[in-house]
């Protein structure tokens, strides 16, 4: 089963707002800001040293034998928020695979499609010169490297780097494990300020099209669209895009407390939920985004893999992590996750388990989603 969207060829610059928008909603609070993400893209496509489209292929029409890499921003979205990127971390890291490797990169993937990063491969491709792949490995947002389908499914982690706004670039390769490639790069981008542009792994085109969430980079487009014509109608705009995404609406109510605090590469904490007309609570934990959601009474109402989407009550507009604020009253979302998330091999990685939570995984109804 697969969402009925309209599939893309290209992104064009009346797209970026909706992307924006879908983006947020499905990063779950994280994948960096999606206004910067926006603003970075628009500047490029309005130049015209640039292409004013960038072009989109289905994974499904990858050549078996291409080389498709993974481009984007690491760091936790309170710093990237506060410490712009320059714009060209992402295409030097690019740049520094194919030189390190001798491989010419054919097509670039989002490595998840959360927020800023689900903009920051379209950069580079208008860089580059280069068609990005409408899918991701992900299908929202994770906040380490290893979270990504291409790893869980066993890419070998064989070339990477990561490069500052300073032009400060470290290249990896053959690294034993992704998670290892995690710590390194962690590592390093703290000490690069706390964000930086990554590149990695290479995929061959056979590969990405079995591993990847395929199709949403459309999917977040149009869940966008979607929420601007019910704004412009008669539709509550939230209900319009939990539908188009077969959600549930968990929580209503109002922000009232806030923890957050940057650790390790990493912004993490939680936030507190109280009812607008009623005194029922609900807390919500993150690592850059939203991970588990547990009521006053101790029942947890749905964790990772699955999807915990804050949005603006009367706008859905999408909340980020970075953004939450006292007052603020929003309405909480819980999607399915992909099918290619919630097999045991992506569980051990991916699961509440790997988060450090004593529970199981349960999955939320995915009779109306398309995933």
């Amino acid at each position: 089963m697969t969402f009925d969207i309209p599939r893309l060829t290209e992104i064009t610059l009346d797209d970026l707002e909706p992307l924006g928008t879908g983006a947020g909603i499905l990063g779950t609070g994280g994948g960096g800001n999606p206004r910067i993400g926006r603003l970075r893209l628009q500047t490029l496509l309005e130049d015209d040293r640039y292409p004013d489209a960038i072009e989109l292929i289905s994974p499904h029409d990858l050549s078996h034998d291409a080389t498709v890499a993974s481009v984007g921003g690491m760091g936790a979205p309170t710093i990237s928020v506060e410490k712009l990127p320059k714009g060209d971390e992402d295409y030097n890291s690019l740049r520094a695979i194919e030189a390190f490797s001798g491989e010419d990169v054919d097509a670039i993937i989002p490595g998840e499609i959360g927020g800023a990063n689900s903009m920051a491969p379209l950069c580079v491709a208008a860089m580059a010169d280069l068609p990005v792949v409408d899918g991701d490995g992900m299908g929202r947002a994770f906040p380490e490297l290893q979270m990504d389908t291409f790893f869980i499914y066993g890419s070998p982690v064989n070339y990477a780097a990561t490069t500052d706004e300073r032009g400060n670039q470290v290249v990896y390769k053959d690294i034993d494990s992704a998670k290892r490639l995690e710590d390194f790069a962690r590592a390093i981008t703290v000490e690069m300020g706390g964000r930086s542009g990554y590149a990695f792994p290479l995929m061959t085109g056979a590969f990405v099209a079995e591993y990847a969430i395929p199709h949403t980079v459309s999917l977040a487009t149009e869940l966008g669209h979607v929420i601007e014509r019910a704004r412009n109608g008669t539709v509550d705009p939230v209900v319009a895009g939990r539908e188009l995404l077969g959600g549930t609406e968990l929580f209503t109510g109002k922000v009232i407390d806030v923890h957050r605090r940057n650790r390790d590469g990493f912004a993490m904490g939680s936030v507190t939920l109280a009812e607008l007309d009623g005194s029922s609570k609900l807390e919500i934990e993150f690592q850059n985004e939203f991970l588990i959601a547990q009521n006053d009474a101790g029942e947890t109402l749905t964790t990772v893999p699955d999807l915990i989407c804050l949005v603006d009550q009367d706008t859905a507009a999408p909340v980020m992590t970075d953004a939450l604020r006292y007052g603020q009253r929003v309405r909480v979302l819980g999607v399915p996750a992909p099918e290619l998330l919630t097999t045991p091999e992506a569980l051990d990685v991916i699961g509440p388990e790997s988060f450090g939570y004593d529970l199981s995984y349960k999955p939320l109804d995915r009779s109306n989603t398309g995933w």
